[in-house]
């Protein structure tokens, strides 16, 4: 059984063409209907298939969309168009510690993340020491977040996003927080996830990694794809456009 499946999939943001200055201003031209809008389609015509152990490699200029199907993958964002069937738990490596908030404790904020990602409560408090031991600020759990530097703060997003056995991982440019130490200590726990027969979705500028580490690899240009397939074959179509 597939783990992803993606049919003609396509995410449309609405943008107010003239967008009034003030609350009451808006509110007089709703009432008579002088407020337009129109679709800017971040991802359009998606189709993609992915089995359990498959790794899939998403390349594409800034701005191609590729950060928007991935929010669709891991249900953060619901299609416009098209159908999104994910099966099982997905973790989402997208912007770490998003979920965060400053003025609680590090121990406060990992069971919060954890629920937000999906996951018990209970589960998060049971596993809260071990992932704070894990991205190295054990020390640190019940020290309010704003005192956290930003390469303490990612270190604690990704070891939350990854203290679990996942059916599909969707990683966005993530593997490069910490330092040396960690971010080896990071691809193996990736590595780890892989092996044992997770699907993964990976957007990466990191064009010799998509060659020798996925089994296909999507090339998205302005939110249409453009190339799916032999990721060499992907790479060097995408490196010819650029």
């Amino acid at each position: 059984m597939l783990a992803v499946e993606l049919t003609e999939v396509g995410l449309a943001y609405r943008l107010s063409r003239n967008r009034p200055g003030t609350l009451k201003e808006f509110a007089i031209r709703a009432l008579k209907r002088q407020v337009t809008h129109e679709q800017l389609w971040a991802v359009r015509g998606v189709t993609i298939e992915i089995e359990p152990g498959q790794i899939l490699a998403v390349v594409g200029a800034n701005g191609a969309g590729k950060s928007t199907l991935m929010k669709m993958i891991a249900r953060v964002l619901p299609p416009s168009e098209g159908r999104v069937i994910v099966r099982g738990q997905v973790a989402p490596m997208i912007e770490l510690g998003a979920g965060f908030h400053a003025e609680l404790t590090a121990y406060e904020n990992i069971v919060l993340y954890g629920t937000l990602l999906g996951r018990a409560p209970q589960e998060m408090r049971e596993r809260a020491r071990a992932i704070a031991e894990w991205a190295g600020v054990s020390d640190f759990l019940d020290v309010p977040l704003r005192s956290f530097s930003s390469g303490m703060l990612a270190r604690l997003g990704f070891g939350v996003a990854t203290d679990v056995h996942p059916d599909v991982l969707v990683v966005d440019e993530v593997l490069a927080v910490g330092d040396e130490a960690f971010q080896a200590k990071s691809k193996q726990r990736i590595t780890s996830i892989i092996a044992e027969g997770a699907a993964v979705v990976l957007v990466t500028h990191d064009l010799v990694t998509v060659a020798t580490l996925a089994d296909r690899a999507l090339w998205l240009d302005h939110g249409r794809p453009r190339a799916l397939g032999e990721p060499k074959q992907v790479v060097e179509a995408y490196r010819s456009s650029v």
